[in-house]
């Protein structure tokens, strides 16, 4: 048995809502905003991910991301630094973002969903319970705290994307 087989669990269940949400949209669906205010499901979906990264290698594995050593940076026509994840961004901001093509980003999203995976299924019950200082909380916490609050993000953020298939082309996606 997993040690994590909670925290896989769901994140299994959100990559499958999230791999049917995304199927078959072109471009111009995963750039569209609904309104200047809103994020697009690109835009959602590498934030997303760039989160992910972020913790799986950075924040717990002290690794570089896969953003930077497979060059996802350069797919997307941003650079490499670590922390940018799309936080703080102003409406202004995310509006300017130009996506790459789809299959940067799904591609992108495979292998941060990859990693991540075989990460999380590779913790024992010790190493999900060692209490360390994992950024943004600047106190001791647990890994599996640490994953359990950018499980949730993950989570969240699949959701947006799915209400914006939806939103955009209509309920017939959904069949889980």
């Amino acid at each position: 048995m997993v040690a994590a087989e909670g925290l896989l669990t769901a994140l299994e269940r959100n990559w499958t809502m999230v791999d049917t949400a995304l199927e078959g949209l072109d471009d111009a669906t995963l750039a569209r905003q609904p309104n200047p205010q809103c994020n697009s499901i690109a835009w959602t979906l590498w934030h997303m991910n760039r989160v992910l990264d972020t913790f799986v290698h950075t924040r717990l594995r002290s690794q570089p991301q896969l953003w930077a050593i497979e060059g996802w940076h350069e797919k997307y026509g941003m650079n490499d630094e670590p922390e940018e994840r799309g936080v703080g961004w102003t409406a202004e901001q995310v509006s300017a973002w130009n996506p790459p093509q789809g299959s940067a980003q799904l591609g992108y999203y495979e292998a941060v969903k990859m990693a991540a995976r075989e990460y999380i299924s590779s913790l024992t019950q010790a190493q999900l319970e060692e209490s360390r200082v994992i950024l943004p909380m600047r106190e001791p916490r647990t890994v599996a705290a640490a994953l359990g609050q950018v499980t949730w993000d993950n989570i969240a953020h699949g959701g947006q994307i799915a209400y914006l298939r939806g939103f955009f082309e209509g309920m017939g996606w959904y069949s889980v």
